[in-house]
């Protein structure tokens, strides 16, 4: 059944699959941009932001020369900052620690900052024909109900059964192109989370969960982690030519590294640093509540705003046009309205 399942993914993959995406190259960088940023990220969504991302640093070695604002200003919006963080630093050590020529070998790419072995395997495969297994999200599903897989996803020993698994069902290696592109594509277009299109699989005729009547049940779902609900306060102060107080925010936590106005937790804080630019707590206007859903937390953000600041600094901030800086989602919306 393993080799079935290697031949039939290949020819559906040809003539099913995915084509045409621009990162669908053999250049290792291209591969490994488009790998870091598809991670929990929509292919719409990485469509829009890839190729401005790579006419800005159309390789490596310009990626790691850049200022890391300029690479967190092109990733605003597309979420998990420490992505953008991980793919500057990782620019570092392929100069660094390779020469400038990115390692082919799924061992070696996984000694650069925010390369798992999934991740690794893809870039291995892609660029360099490797014969090397992936196991993403996607892919779990894939295996669990193919081949009626029952485990805990995220339990140790389940997660190596698994591992197993996927490294059993690899082709020969001039294949490994379409069958890694053909187990992505199956997961993301056919055997979906819910309503999976199990009419259009190739694999309906010999998927385990299909014939158990178990489609539903597999995988197992993860136990649901509580969301937490997280009260926030924007300063959000203009001068008299419009620009607005900038501050960057630390490079751990919510929206790392990149510029937000000033944010805080307690309002008794917000009032303190706006007192420093000369701004009284009853001269700050209410702006509309701005809920934000992150991975496990709601943020509900209350704007607290002046306008015709006298243009002070302090230490850390800056008087911007916010459309020049990379911004918080959220952030960039509300001061679009005005």
């Amino acid at each position: 059944m393993n080799t079935d399942f290697s031949a039939r993914l290949v020819r559906w993959q040809k003539q099913h699959g995915r084509h045409g995406l621009p990162w669908q190259v053999r250049e290792p960088y291209a591969v490994w941009l488009s790998e870091i940023m598809l991670q929990q990220t929509q292919v719409a969504t990485v469509l829009e932001y890839y190729p401005r991302f790579l006419a800005a640093f159309p390789n490596v070695a310009a990626l790691a020369k850049a200022d890391q604002d300029e690479v967190l200003a092109l990733w605003a919006g597309l979420g998990y900052y420490s992505r953008a963080r991980n793919l500057h630093a990782a620019a570092k050590q392929v100069m660094r620690d390779f020469g400038g020529r990115f390692p082919d070998t799924r061992q070696d790419l996984e000694t650069l900052k925010g390369v798992g072995r999934s991740t690794a395997a893809a870039i291995a495969a892609f660029a360099f024909g490797r014969r090397e297994a992936i196991l993403d999200g996607n892919v779990k599903r894939v295996l669990c109900r193919v081949f009626a897989q029952d485990g805990a996803i995220g339990d140790k020993k389940f997660e190596t059964a698994l591992w197993d698994l996927a490294e059993s069902l690899l082709p020969a290696t001039e294949e490994m192109t379409p069958y890694t592109q053909g187990l992505m594509d199956l997961g993301a277009l056919v055997c979906k989370r819910s309503k999976p299109h199990c009419d259009a699989c190739p694999m309906a005729e010999i998927c385990l969960a299909k014939q158990q009547g178990r489609i539903a049940e597999l995988p197992r779902k993860k136990t649901a982690v509580a969301v937490k609900e997280l009260a926030l306060y924007w300063l959000v102060l203009r001068d008299k030519q419009g620009r607005v107080l900038l501050e960057k925010r630390p490079a751990g936590g919510i929206w790392g590294g990149l510029y937000c106005v000033p944010c805080f937790e307690r309002l008794d804080d917000l009032y303190e640093r706006a007192a420093a630019f000369g701004v009284a707590s009853e001269d700050l206007a209410e702006g509309d509540l701005v809920s934000h859903r992150l991975t496990h937390r709601l943020l509900q953000i209350t704007p607290l705003q002046a306008n015709g600041v006298a243009a002070a600094t302090a230490h850390g901030s800056l008087w911007a046009n916010a459309a020049e800086y990379g911004l918080p989602k959220p952030l960039a919306k509300y001061l679009r309205r005005g």
